[in-house]
């Protein structure tokens, strides 16, 4: 604390104001001081008498508040530093501590993105990540969802949602982005989870319809699926065949046609989902009062989605009323976890531009791209034909960089983590689809020091650290180490992130700023 006042005081920081604290954020370095005493230079800030800011020492990073005299703060009073005129309170960057952040600086709460044309998850599995994300975001005409983790990713990080939300915001502050951000609840299957997510302040809900979709019903014959789609409701069926059997409908150059058995398919396999998905639209204006970012989410079946397909879903989410703001297909080839698109590229080209017809002509919602990490061979198709309206989800990645800053600078952890690699990811392979083959990873005693950052390189071994995050960061050997490098060398970090997505987003074709 004495270390920060007298940086405080040596750089004369209470005697300046806001507009010159403007002046001087985009100076570099980014961090004033350094490893013992540093404040990042984007988070100064001034209410009233009270500077507020995020430093960092060689232990810790964390809010503080500075004066010259004696003030009360939403969290706390002002207290002695042993420094001549400079008065200070440390805060915690916890999830109740966020809450007065928000109400100081409002600009550090998630907010609805749903009006907003192009969006990027950004999921930081590790809560510290978010910083390079921004330093990417903000070069482009793009919306970061920074925070953004599904319950499984909670269970394996043993986080909370309310710890994603927190650790987002003070990044927000840290880099004093002020342009809005996103916090996505992913694979979201209950009502009871939603409300937890809504809780802390997430207002994107990513509806994950696996376990209410029928998929047994798409291998049905055709008298099985005209008996069940006899035992409809009549009305229902009725409204349904008036609406679709044989109807055609154009999206873009396309003419999309259901037959009558195939309308009773797609009545049949999305019936019951599309009504949950009314039930959890209707609950989230309920409370939020329209402020909330639906994506409905598709992709976890075991085919792609067909054209017809989509356009059945998404003509009845408009029929129930159901506010969409992206919506999730399992495209064709296979999006396998942080690794390129893997099938037909121009084949891929070709449906895509379908399903972005379909987005267009019936709601004008968002494509959403999922597990949308390194799919450089596909992003100037996606980004062409979206023209830029679609959300693309990221996650692993970036724990993937982290990784990267580790071969790069501590050879010897780096080894550590590779081989305990070989102890989780089985376990792993349980919840993940990847077609990773461990026989064809270079063997770690053949590779010299300067050569490890090669693995993040090599397809096989991303998979294989990309889904081992869990047992990783639980393990005692690896977690106390690894974080510490981070803080340490965070600065690498950022940079890797930042390259990292300008890569995405550009290739992309994003606008930048």
């Amino acid at each position: 604390m004495k270390a920060l006042a007298q940086l405080v005081r040596d750089e004369q920081l209470l005697e300046l104001d806001n507009s010159t604290f403007e002046a001087i954020k985009g100076h570099a370095p980014p961090v004033l001081g350094g490893a013992e005493a540093g404040i990042y230079r984007r988070s100064l800030y001034r209410t009233g008498d009270v500077l507020y800011c995020i430093a960092r020492t060689a232990a810790d990073k964390a809010l503080y508040a500075f004066g010259s005299s004696a003030a009360s703060t939403p969290f706390g009073d002002l207290e002695a530093t042993g420094v001549e005129d400079v008065l200070a309170r440390r805060v915690e960057m916890t999830a109740e501590a966020v809450r007065h952040l928000w109400k100081l600086f409002p600009f550090t709460k998630p907010v609805s993105l749903r009006e907003e044309r192009t969006t990027i998850g950004m999921g930081d599995r590790l809560g510290v990540a978010s910083a390079g994300h921004i330093r990417a975001a903000r070069k482009y005409r793009c919306y970061p969802v920074l925070a953004q983790q599904s319950l499984r990713e909670l269970d394996y990080t043993g986080r909370s949602f309310a710890d994603v939300v927190a650790d987002a915001s003070f990044a927000v502050f840290q880099e004093g982005y002020e342009d809005g951000f996103g916090a996505d609840a992913d694979h979201m299957k209950t009502i009871e989870a939603i409300d937890t997510a809504l809780g802390e302040s997430m207002p994107m809900i990513t509806l994950d319809l696996t376990e209410v979709l029928r998929p047994e019903v798409a291998d049905w014959s055709e008298g099985d699926l005209t008996a069940g789609f006899e035992a409809l409701e009549a009305g229902l069926r009725a409204r349904l065949e008036t609406d679709y059997a044989d109807v055609d409908y154009r999206a873009g150059d396309a003419t999309l046609t259901l037959d009558r058995v195939e309308l009773a398919r797609c009545a049949l396999l999305y019936g019951d989902a599309l009504d949950f998905a009314e039930k959890v639209n209707n609950h989230l204006k309920a409370r939020t009062g329209d402020a909330y970012d639906l994506e409905i989410s598709i992709d976890e079946t075991t085919t792609p989605t067909l054209p017809e397909h989509h356009l059945f879903i998404a003509r009845e989410l408009q029929v129930r009323g159901v506010t969409v703001n992206s919506l999730a297909p399992r495209f064709i080839g296979d999006f396998q976890k942080a690794i390129d698109y893997i099938g037909d590229v121009a084949e891929f080209d070709r449906q895509f531009t379908v399903h972005c017809a379909i987005a267009d002509e019936f709601g004008g919602y968002k494509i959403s791209v999922h597990s949308g990490s390194d799919k450089f061979g596909v992003y100037p198709s996606i980004g062409h034909h979206t023209g830029g309206r679609l959300h693309l989800k990221t996650s692993g990645t970036s724990w993937l960089e982290a990784l990267r800053a580790v071969a790069i600078r501590h050879p010897e952890l780096y080894r550590l983590i590779h081989r305990k690699t070989y102890e989780y990811y089985p376990e792993a392979l349980k919840n993940y689809h990847i077609t990773a083959d461990v026989s064809g990873v270079r063997p770690l005693d053949e590779v010299p020091e300067e050569e490890l950052p090669s693995y993040l390189e090599d397809p096989n071994w991303r998979q294989f650290l990309h889904i081992s995050y869990g047992g990783l960061l639980n393990d005692p050997e690896v977690r106390e180490p690894f974080f510490s490098f981070l803080h340490d060398n965070e600065e690498l970090y950022y940079e890797l992130l930042e390259a990292h997505f300008d890569k995405h987003i550009g290739l992309l074709g994003i606008e930048k700023v």
